[in-house]
Order: C-alpha cells, then sequence, then structure tokens
C-alpha cells in the first residue's frame, strides 16, 4: 500500500493587529515598487504605476499579499490612514519622475472622502502628473460625495484611471459614473487575447467608448509579444506588463530591444491597418493624351490632381486602349482599409469596382488601389483577428 506523503504545515496565522502597529511605527514594513507604463507606439515609458509590497518584522517580504494588508487595514478602521502612507511617499516622488512621465496610486473608491486622504491630496497644492487609479473593492453606496471630492482633485492637475475595465456590470457603471481619463483593460480581458476575437471586440468597444469621452486604454497585464501586438493592432496606446518590465525601484527604463520591437510593430501595424501598402503606382496622363501602357492610369491636371480614371477597354470590345471612368472616390494613404471597404461599397454600380484614386495632402496623385486587393487585405485582417 502506497504511503501518501505528509502534508504541509498549515500557514502560521497572522496577527493582524500586531502587523499593522507595526506598519504604523516602522516605515520600513512599508516599500514601493513601480511597475512601467509604455507608449506602446513610440516605444517609451509613458508613466509607472505604484504597487505596495511589505514586509515581515525580520525584513523578509511578507507572507500575506498585499491586497489582505490593504483589506486587513481596512477591516480594523485605518484603511485610508494606510493608503494615505502610499499616496504621501507618491507625492514626495514627483519631483524625481522621469520628464514626461506620469505616476499611478492606487486609491479605494469608498476610502477617498475620507479626511486622512481626502485632505493630504487637496492640501497638495498642483496633483500634476499624479494619476489615481480607483480600484473598487467594496460598493459606494452614494457616489455624489466621490464625485465632487474627484471634481476638486482633477481642478487640481489630477487624473482618474479606473482599474479592471470590462469585468462586469458594476465596472461599465462606474465608467458612465467617474468618465476617467484612462482606462485600465481587465487582465481576464487581456490574457491570450490574441487567440480570442470576443476579448479583442470588447476591447474594441472599450476603446471606442474611451474616445468619445476622451480618456486613453491602457492593456494591463501584457505577458507575450502576442497579446502586444494584437493590442498594437487595435490602436491601444498603452500596455503594461511582465513582458514590458517588472516592478523594480525607481525608476526603470525599458529594454533597447523591446522598444525597437514596439515600434516597428506599430510601423508594421500601420502598414497593414491603412491602404499605404496597397497603393500601386501608375501612369499619370496630361491633358488628351493617350496612356502608353495597357494598365490603368489617371488623367490629371496642371497640379497633378485627378481628372479621370483610364481603364482598359473590357475584353470583347472592338478596340484597344482605355476608357474614361469618372473620378469616384479618392482617399489619403492613411485611410484605414475598413474604413475605405465601407466607402467602395457605397459607390454607384457602374464604378463600384473602379480603382480608388490616392492622393497626397494637396490633392495629388500618389497611385490607385485596386478593389480586389482592398478586399483581400480586409480578408487577411479579418482572419488574423478570428484566426
Amino acid at each position: 500500500m502506497t504511503s501518501l506523503a505528509p502534508l504541509p504545515p498549515p500557514a502560521p496565522a497572522i496577527d493582524w493587529a500586531a502587523e499593522l502597529d507595526r506598519l504604523a511605527t516602522d516605515p520600513d514594513t512599508l516599500r514601493l515598487v513601480f511597475q512601467p507604463i509604455v507608449d506602446v507606439a513610440r516605444g517609451v515609458v509613458a508613466g509607472y504605476e505604484t504597487l505596495a509590497r511589505f514586509r515581515s518584522a525580520d525584513g523578509s517580504p511578507s507572507p500575506a499579499t498585499p491586497d489582505r494588508w490593504f483589506a486587513a487595514a481596512d477591516a480594523a478602521g485605518i484603511g485610508a490612514r494606510v493608503e494615505a502612507l502610499v499616496v504621501a511617499r507618491c507625492l514626495q516622488l514627483r519631483a524625481d519622475l522621469p520628464p514626461n512621465c506620469f505616476l499611478t496610486v492606487n486609491v479605494s473608491p469608498h476610502l477617498l472622502t475620507d479626511p486622512e486622504l481626502a485632505d493630504l491630496l487637496l492640501g497638495a497644492g498642483d496633483l500634476s502628473p499624479l494619476v489615481l487609479e480607483l480600484t473598487e473593492h467594496q460598493a459606494v453606496a452614494d457616489v455624489r460625495p466621490l464625485l465632487a471630492v474627484q471634481d476638486a482633485l482633477r481642478d487640481r492637475g489630477a487624473l482618474v484611471a479606473l482599474d479592471d475595465a470590462g469585468s462586469g456590470y458594476s465596472g461599465l457603471q462606474q465608467l458612465t459614473a467617474f468618465r476617467p481619463q484612462l482606462i485600465k483593460l481587465d487582465r481576464a480581458l487581456v490574457d491570450g487575447a490574441d487567440a480570442d476575437p470576443v476579448k479583442l471586440a470588447l476591447a474594441t468597444l472599450l476603446g471606442e467608448f474611451g474616445a468619445r469621452i476622451d480618456a486613453w486604454l491602457l492593456a494591463e497585464g501584457v505577458e507575450t509579444w502576442g497579446e502586444m501586438e494584437a493590442f498594437s493592432r487595435l490602436g491601444v496606446p498603452l500596455a503594461q506588463g511582465f513582458l514590458l518590465g517588472r516592478p523594480a525601484p525607481p525608476w526603470s527604463s525599458l529594454d533597447p530591444a523591446v522598444a525597437d520591437r514596439l515600434r516597428r510593430s506599430h510601423a508594421q501595424g500601420l502598414l497593414r491597418e491603412n491602404i499605404a501598402s496597397l497603393v500601386e503606382r501608375v501612369e499619370l496622363v496630361a491633358g488628351d493624351a493617350e496612356p502608353s501602357g495597357p494598365g490603368p492610369a489617371v488623367r490629371v491636371d496642371g497640379l497633378g490632381r485627378p481628372v479621370a480614371v483610364l481603364l482598359p477597354l473590357r475584353r470583347g470590345d472592338d478596340r484597344p486602349g482605355h476608357r474614361a471612368a469618372p473620378v469616384s472616390l479618392r482617399a489619403a494613404a492613411s485611410t484605414g482599409v475598413a474604413e475605405l471597404a465601407r466607402r467602395v461599397v457605397t459607390r454607384p454600380e457602374d464604378t463600384r469596382f473602379d480603382p480608388v484614386v490616392c492622393v497626397d495632402d494637396v490633392g495629388a496623385v500618389l497611385g490607385v488601389v485596386l478593389v480586389e486587393h482592398l478586399l483581400t487585405r480586409l480578408a487577411e485582417q479579418d482572419d488574423r483577428r478570428t484566426g
């Protein structure tokens, strides 16, 4: 008979009263680390999230996770005091932040109106570039006092972020109530999103909502390049996670290889998502001249602007040459593939499959986009999102 291995001894119970007393008297009990938040397009650190770490009396990491420390402090009636310890240190650290970076710090909405936390913030003068990240672990029965404090803090330069967006109905309610400037996607929506079109669809909807209220979307918990590139293709501007940088003392920088790959991935995504890579050079014909080759051409005026699209005569016509068709659609090279496809199908039936003329900022012809190539690219994009 096989003997069972002995069970490990249970973890010793934590004397929270003693631990919280030590936190109040020994500043070394609490230390802060900072995880970089990255500007995806530029491949640079845009800000840092403040994360609390707690130590045992012997200096080793506490066996209790930070959320248990904050929950214990809240249960003991000193939750606002402990959060104020973290906020106070962040206020001091702002002067040392790298240029053009913000600093986020977690605050519980149900504690933000407590004088120990509210008075600290309201009495700190200009709060920029501080971002207050609302992390809701307890329901707020009446949000009106909270919104009043939030408005006062915004008047002093603070920004508001909402954590765990998309995690439930209450999160959507918070979005409409708080109108944050930063929306952090719930990690459950980020994990494996590159292989889950439903998660990407929800991220797209939150991004569109954020754009309407002038908020930026942040993908939190990014751990793989597949996830990162999926959100880059969606146009998510900010990201955070172990792939980009782990929590560390202030102020860690982005690995140059990671930064370079981010920039290249963003540039490639732009080329694939807009029509720039689909533009084909064609012969530009002035006046009444005829094209010299058999392919499509564009008749232009003296400033290089399109007058007509010259299309090869269809097979079976009596004579070789070209026919002139109206310029039914112009588009800039930065136009999105999906957007142009929608515009193409609204054209009259007799011009629907004519080439689209691509123009520069002053309206001069750059080339044409063939509709069959546009539809192929659109199908490829759909395959990547669903496959």
